[in-house]
């Protein structure tokens, strides 16, 4: 980890990083949630009628989802007896005597080929009002997928910020001498291999648009950047200069990558066209090694790690080219920078006496926080609502995921039996 600036900047040492990651035998995922003085709405979740139609439970999943979220603590509504099908059946004022604030009713309906709706209703106890009524459908096979979308919106109802229950993620895993590059709901279920190599997959970035997926693959016995279409699994070479080829990052607009390569010396930051046609343009020029590419929001900057300075710390330069201004200071290792999805934060590692933490700066104030307490955290990456910050880190000499609210009150940690996982990225706001 002393070395990890240099692990990412090195053709060599980028291959031995890979090859010491402990193997990943990918197993149930257990969630334990920490929330430190954040309050939490009472909120019962009950069983859905006719649910049991479609071979699954979607109210546990939006139980689950909300739960997860620290901001709610559930009340158990499992010993209701009949289950209710709409308000008119519900005794709101059982609810209400066992603390609850909101109360979710809802029905199941089974449609042709194997799809269902399921309507739900979103009460006050408290004013025993109605705040919201809707229906979401899919097949079965989809009704985790449903309840995702039931539980972002009544995230957003009662919080008035958009769910994420219903985004993905992806991230690293090595089994052996297998490497795979996972996808998975927020909640590490439904989990899909995207590629499997006996060489390393590292630096997994989404398009804007969730459909693809950029990354750097040593199949060819060196690193290249690859672009995978999810649905179909078509790949295409991106970049495959001499060299180092890494570090992919997409543009806003989808139509552009910035990526790192070597091809004319020294690693530096070049743009490239996401179809695989064109010329790579260089937009930094230094005699030092510059990485990490991250673009903002709006599309007119792009932040990166580099050691021109000294030591690795993090600069920003426009994507029309200009001489680029350091961002961090503090201490004389900042990595990693990721964008809050309005670009008003940046979030980064920072090595703070031996100990590597996630940081999130305030870009308008400079003033930062330290979100993390483990000491060996890497690769953060912001929520695509920016409440949450998911990154790697490791307990007991396993690699895990672990995930931060951005106000650092509710921590989560997702651990596998056996193994590690590492590399995470969160995906963005699908349509």
């Amino acid at each position: 980890m002393k070395n990890k600036f240099l692990l990412q900047l090195s053709l060599l040492l980028l291959t031995l990083l890979a090859l010491l990651v402990t193997p990943l035998v990918h197993a149930e995922l257990t969630l334990e949630i920490n929330v430190q003085g954040a309050h939490q709405t009472p909120i019962a979740v009950l069983p859905f009628a006719r649910e049991a139609s479609v071979g699954n439970s979607v109210s546990k999943v939006v139980g689950a989802d909300l739960a997860r979220s620290g901001l709610f603590t559930l009340v158990d509504g499992s010993d209701i007896n009949p289950v209710p099908s709409d308000v008119s059946d519900l005794k709101i004022d059982t609810w209400k005597t066992r603390g609850a604030s909101y109360v979710v009713v809802g029905n199941v309906t089974e449609q042709p080929n194997r799809r269902f709706e399921a309507r739900f209703r979103l009460l006050d106890a408290n004013t025993q009002v109605s705040r919201m009524s809707l229906a979401f459908s899919g097949s079965n096979e989809q009704y985790r997928l449903v309840a995702h979308h039931i539980a972002d919106a009544i995230f957003e109802n009662i919080t008035g910020d958009k769910g994420v229950f219903s985004t993905r993620i992806a991230y690293i895993t090595k089994n052996g001498k297998a490497r795979s590059l996972k996808v998975a709901d927020s909640d590490a279920f439904n989990e899909q291999t995207m590629l499997t190599a006996n060489e390393p997959i590292i630096s997994p970035r989404w398009s804007p648009d969730g459909t693809r997926m950029a990354y750097v693959t040593f199949e060819l016995k060196r690193p290249i950047v690859v672009v995978q279409v999810l649905t179909t699994g078509a790949r295409k070479i991106i970049a495959n200069y001499k060299g180092n080829n890494s570090a992919p990052a997409w543009a806003p607009d989808g139509k552009q990558l910035a990526v790192v390569l070597s091809k004319d010396g020294i690693a530096q930051i070049y743009l490239v066209t996401t179809d695989g046609t064109g010329v790579a343009r260089r937009l930094t020029s230094s005699s030092s090694i510059d990485t990490e590419p991250v673009f903002t929001p709006d599309g007119q900057f792009i932040y990166f790690t580099s050691d021109r300075g000294g030591s690795p710390q993090i600069y920003r330069v426009a994507v029309t080219g200009g001489d680029p201004q350091r961002v961090t200071f503090g201490s004389n290792y900042c990595v990693s920078p990721r964008l809050s999805p309005d670009g008003k934060q940046l979030v980064f590692v920072r090595r703070d006496e031996g100990a590597f933490h996630v940081v999130v700066q305030d870009l308008g104030s400079g003033q930062t926080q330290v979100m993390t307490e483990s000491g060996l955290d890497e690769s953060p990456t912001f929520a695509p609502n920016g409440r949450s910050i998911l990154y790697s880190t490791q307990v007991q000499d396993r690699g895990i995921l672990a995930i931060v609210s951005s106000d650092g009150r509710i921590r989560q940690k997702l651990t596998t039996q056996t193994g590690d996982v590492y590399e995470p990225v969160w995906g963005p706001y699908v349509q």
